[in-house]
């Protein structure tokens, strides 16, 4: 059976270090992806819809996981990648401490030996195994290349990340880069540790801002 190490072959995009900031250039990559907002006078962490989005992202990506590993010609084991969002609003400026204007893209990388058939049959053995939801037709496969983007680890909370972002901002304008967050792009989180386990204090969460040359 082929191994595909994505974890291995992406390291530089999943494991940033936490002690310095860096700018890192994001190729033409495959996900399943599903868009939505967060319910006014909510937040993601107590969305219902955040909730049901995630839950068909992790369903989809272990069904395909697993359709690759078990079929008889040509198997392939790889691992599930992490859940991740872009996050934005439709009008005005991006405030990461207000949280009920956001509309997201959660999205988890998929190898591009998944097709658009491959894809759909998933999709098609999830609905026959949990039933139809809204949220399983949302769903879709595309390619998203970010470009050049300036990044770190944030250790701790989600609460604790506009720090970490001045952190970025001051590197920014040290290295003659402009925040392309807004309408050209969004903030993204990548989340490497599960809140309903890790310690609020050791989280870690990758921190990404789409950026261009001043």
């Amino acid at each position: 059976m082929k191994t595909l190490d994505l974890k291995k072959q992406f390291k530089y995009l999943y494991q940033p270090s936490a002690k310095k900031i860096e700018t890192v250039q994001v190729p033409n990559l495959q996900f399943a992806m599903i868009d939505g907002a967060i319910e006014k006078g909510s937040e993601p962490g107590k969305s219902p819809s955040f909730a049901e989005a995630t839950q068909a992202l992790y369903s989809i990506s272990y069904t395909l996981k697993f359709t690759l590993k078990k079929r008889k010609a040509n198997p392939i084991d790889y691992p599930v990648m992490a859940l991740e969002g872009l996050w934005g609003v439709e009008d005005g400026k991006f405030d990461i401490t207000v949280k009920d204007n956001w509309f997201y893209t959660l999205m988890i990388m998929q190898p591009d030996v998944i097709t658009t058939e491959i894809f759909e049959e998933a999709r098609e053995n999830v609905r026959k195994k949990k039933g139809n939801s809204d949220m399983l037709g949302k769903l879709r496969l595309a390619h998203f290349e970010e470009g050049l983007c300036v990044q770190t680890m944030h250790i701790g909370p989600y609460a604790t990340e506009p720090a970490t972002i001045d952190r970025m901002h001051e590197f920014m304008q040290a290295n003659g880069l402009k925040d392309n967050v807004g309408p050209n792009g969004k903030h993204h989180e990548i989340y490497m540790s599960d809140p309903r386990k890790a310690a609020p204090d050791k989280m870690k969460t990758v921190l990404r801002h789409p950026v261009v040359k001043m």
